[in-house]
């Protein structure tokens, strides 16, 4: 708890209560840095309630959302159970405070639970009693991966993602959000240094190298884009600054 975690930093910038003072503390020195990252997790968050709701409207009703960290302001579970109650979501983290928060915010939570798991033990996250119970891999499901950005290249992101592929149904979709090379924010170097006193180093990628990682899925419209521009409803999906906007590069892709 006295190490700052990427999850509850990201919930300080929503304005959760699942942080510590050591998360707060860093999170405000990367606000100095880059005065509107507040915006990323807000943006974060508003395309994943986006693309969730899609999936909800093509017919998925159970989810599996790995490296999840803390389900915070407006979590996965809430917004596809609101549109149909008999949604079910299976959350995956390894960060065992992280487990514990997402343990007590599902104690009365029903059709979701949560894995202590690495999100490269596929077999093992599949074969768990959470994934047994809420989880039927005959039938499509929503496979979320919002954290791909913390694995380096020597876990192979695009394998580990294959896995996944090669064991979920014919129908199942993937939503991919994913941390960018952005040249037009200099000060990405700073923030990038700053995360390595979480212990959880961050490692953007080019937009070739992240549609890599969607191999083996059909991308629905717009494709790989900046979170900000996948399909947004309002005004309140973007930033007006336009280097957020293409800070984290978005997609939804379905596997025929």
């Amino acid at each position: 708890m006295n190490v700052p975690h990427p999850a509850r930093m990201h919930d300080y910038w929503l304005g959760g209560g699942h942080n510590f003072t050591a998360d707060r503390e860093l999170a405000e020195k990367i606000i100095r840095i880059l005065p509107g990252i507040e915006d990323v997790s807000r943006l974060n968050q508003a395309f994943l309630r986006r693309a969730a709701l899609f999936l909800v409207s093509q017919g998925i009703r159970q989810f599996l959302d790995i490296g999840s960290g803390i389900p915070t302001v407006g979590n996965l579970h809430e917004i596809v159970q609101r549109a149909d109650p008999k949604c079910r979501v299976v959350y995956v983290d390894s960060d065992p405070v992280a487990v514990a928060h997402t343990e007590l915010i599902l104690e009365h939570a029903e059709g979701a639970a949560v894995i202590q798991a690495d999100v490269w033990d596929v077999q093992g996250i599949l074969a768990s009693e959470a994934s047994k119970t809420l989880l039927d891999l005959d039938k499509p499901i929503g496979l979320v991966a919002p954290m791909m950005h913390f694995l380096p290249d020597s876990t192979d992101p695009a394998g580990i993602l294959a896995g996944y592929r090669e064991r979920i149904a014919s129908g199942s979709h993937l939503v991919l959000a994913h941390g960018t090379t952005n040249p037009n924010l200099p000060e990405l170097a700073d923030v990038i240094e700053a995360y390595e006193a979480t212990r959880y180093r961050l490692y953007p990628r080019s937009h070739a190298d992240i549609l890599r990682l969607c191999a083996g899925f059909e991308l629905v419209e717009p494709g790989l884009v900046g979170f900000g521009d996948w399909r947004p409803e309002g005004p309140g999906d973007s930033s007006i600054n336009p280097a957020i906007n293409g800070l984290l590069y978005a997609a939804v892709g379905r596997k025929p």
